[in-house]
This record gives structure tokens, sequence and C-alpha cells, in this order.
């Protein structure tokens, strides 16, 4: 031990950028009143793409302890939130598992979220079971360019496929309440980036193949190129409607009909 930060660049406390209810998430997340919504400071990728970089990469945040972070989690519950919603939690595992304990100890009862980039070890999810109801990560590339040349880790899709596997084996597909608010289960989001549709039908064939065909889906088409985006080649421009359509056509083709499609013009 060094006591020196690491690639994440977070420190011994949770680091949070904002704790608030949240009305942008999909359907099922966001509901009638609101997500209650914890942004942490910091990440394990390092995209050039990315459209949270001052909490992300410049660890725009506060310290928090684990008692504080844990009555930061009742509020939200008090407020009307749908569940507690950790928006990349990662490199707070061992706190936010400690938090949560100790929420559940003094009647937290929504569902806990874990929101995350997909770049996430096995050993530290097992850790997690139990804990997290509802995992939401992202699956970003499906090459070794892709993830090396735009988040500076080559084995992103071996790394982030094994961490799905293991989130559906914790939860299983998502289930909804009678209300359509989601209870427990997987929700997968993938950003289509422009000039990579090969990846995305890539992705989405993995999804369809060895996670589950009923495997809910939210195929975002909001790219935008921030942070250093503009020095990309590829990725300093956004997506077109034939990008999009030729992604919900693979989407449509392998008969991954849950989730959420967007319109893009």
């Amino acid at each position: 031990m060094t006591g020196k930060a690491g690639f994440c660049g977070a420190g011994k406390l949770p680091e949070v950028s904002s704790h608030t209810l949240h009305f942008g998430e999909e359907p099922p997340i966001s509901g009638t009143r609101g997500s209650g919504t914890i942004f942490f400071t910091h990440c394990t990728l390092k995209c050039v793409f990315c459209q949270n970089y001052p909490i992300s990469h410049l660890g725009h945040g506060t310290p928090v302890s684990v008692k504080k972070l844990a009555a930061m989690m009742l509020s939200l519950q008090s407020r009307g939130a749908h569940n507690i919603n950790l928006v990349t939690p990662t490199p707070h595992t061992a706190q936010i598992a400690h938090a949560i304990v100790i929420a559940r100890s003094k009647g937290l009862g929504i569902p806990i979220v874990y929101n995350t980039s997909g770049y996430e070890g096995v050993e530290t999810l097992r850790l997690l079971e139990g804990l997290v109801d509802i995992y939401m990560p992202d699956i970003k590339f499906a090459s070794r360019e892709s993830g090396k040349t735009y988040a500076h880790v080559p084995d992103y899709f071996e790394v982030a496929t094994a961490a799905v596997r293991e989130m559906f084996r914790q939860v299983g597909p998502l289930t909804l309440d009678n209300q359509g608010i989601a209870r427990r289960g997987l929700l997968v989001r993938h950003l289509v980036l422009p000039g990579h549709v090969e990846e995305t039908e890539e992705i989405l064939r993995f999804i369809a193949r060895e996670i589950s065909p009923e495997t809910f889906i939210s195929l975002m088409s909001q790219y935008f190129p921030a942070y250093k985006a503009a020095e990309s080649d590829t990725l300093s421009r956004r997506l077109t409607p034939e990008e999009y359509q030729r992604a919900k056509t693979a989407l449509e083709a392998l008969h991954l009909d849950f989730g959420w499609v967007q319109e893009i013009n």
C-alpha cells in the first residue's frame, strides 16, 4: 500500500458530486417520482468522449463518510425515490456496500441500482450479491482497438461481457411491478457511436445469444462529441439517422424486443 491514488483517481473516502431525484433515466428507473441518484466522482475508464468528465475524470466532488452516504440514501427514500441509483460506483464499492448495510438497518427498503460503465471485476461483483437489486451496466465497445483508443482499456469487451454474465446470474432478467417500475434484474445500456455500428451489432449478438433475448436494452442515440472527442477522426461528429436505423434493425433482427429505442433527426 503506497497511499497513492490508482488509475481511477479515487481516494479513501467515497466522493459524491451530487445526490438528487433524477427524472431522465429509463422509464422503469425514473418512474413518476424520480430515481434517487447519487453521482460519484472518478471512474474505471478514461473515455475520450465522456459527457461527465468534470466528475469522472477531474474528480469534482466532496468526500463523505460511510454514515453520511447511508444518510443520503435514506433522505432520497424519504423524498419518494423509486430506488437508489449509484452512478459510477465502482471505485468506491467497499464503502458503498457498507453504507447500504447501514441504510438497510435503518429502514432503507427501495431497490439499489448499480449504474456502471461495465468495466467490473467478477470478484468485486460477487461481493455485491444480495446488496444490489438492479444492475444497469453500459456495454460500450466490442473491439480491443476501440477499448484502447477511446477508454485506455484494450480488454474492455472481455471484462464487460464477463461482468454482465455475472450480473445476470445474480439478478436475472428485469422484473417490473404493476406500475411498470423496476424491482430487480439486469438492464443493459449501449450508446451507439458514429462510425462503429458494426460494434453495436456484435454487442447485441452477445446479449441475445449469451445472456438472454429477453434482456432489457436501452439503445441510445444521443452521442455528441464531448471532452476530447473533437480530436478523433471518427468520434468528432454526431450519429446519423442511417447509423441509428442500422442499429435498430440489428436489435429487431435478434428479437431483442424488450427495452427502448430513441428517435433521431
